[in-house]
């Protein structure tokens, strides 16, 4: 039939791990990028919660950073050990070098870069951040914005997000990203 159109395939080699800010759409675009390629989808924070039968929060609270972010590495090395899928993770998780280390030496780091203004956007009507519970949250997220930038950028792949792509176009920015960098591979189905 002339005209028919062709469904690609892809296949994975590496577990993705997407980084960025609170906002940037880590979670909604990992998510729509496992359903395009075809793999599974994980959230390290999900992850920890579920281990652990606490919150993120309550972990802070009664056991402490230093504890969490311990438990934070032991998660995303056994997901990056497992088949290849996508990894979602909270903003601050690539902040720390162990993570940084662990990630770059089992996966591919994506950083969704959003500006500032797009962030703000995003998050300024949501009460579920509790780093902007601040007198000045976008104050707040602008200097949070301006320490994690430079670590961000050691990311394997930079993907620009932009505000008047859908979360589907996102995911395929991607995806095209991860096979420019040859990181997935792209096939057309006879």
């Amino acid at each position: 039939m002339a005209g028919k159109l062709r469904k690609k395939t892809y296949q994975l080699r590496q577990t993705v791990v997407m980084i960025g800010m609170m906002g940037a759409g880590k979670t909604a675009v990992g998510r729509a990028l496992a359903e395009l390629i075809g793999v599974a989808f994980v959230d390290s924070d999900h992850e920890i919660e579920r281990a652990s039968h606490s919150t993120i929060a309550e972990i802070f609270e009664r056991d402490g950073e230093a504890f969490f972010r311990a438990r934070e590495t032991e998660v995303i090395a056994r997901l990056l050990n497992g088949i290849p899928s996508i990894v979602s993770t909270g903003g601050g998780a690539f902040l720390q070098a162990p993570n940084r280390e662990v990630i770059a030496n089992g996966g591919i780091s994506v950083w969704l870069k959003a500006d500032l203004d797009l962030l703000w956007e995003r998050v300024r009507h949501k009460n579920t951040r509790p780093l902007l519970q601040t007198q000045d949250p976008k104050a707040t997220l602008a200097e949070i914005y301006g320490a994690r930038v430079p670590i961000y950028a050691d990311a394997m792949i930079h993907v620009e997000a932009e505000e008047k792509l859908s979360i589907a176009e996102m995911a395929e920015k991607v995806a095209a990203a991860l096979v420019k960098a040859g990181a997935l591979i792209e096939e057309d189905d006879a």
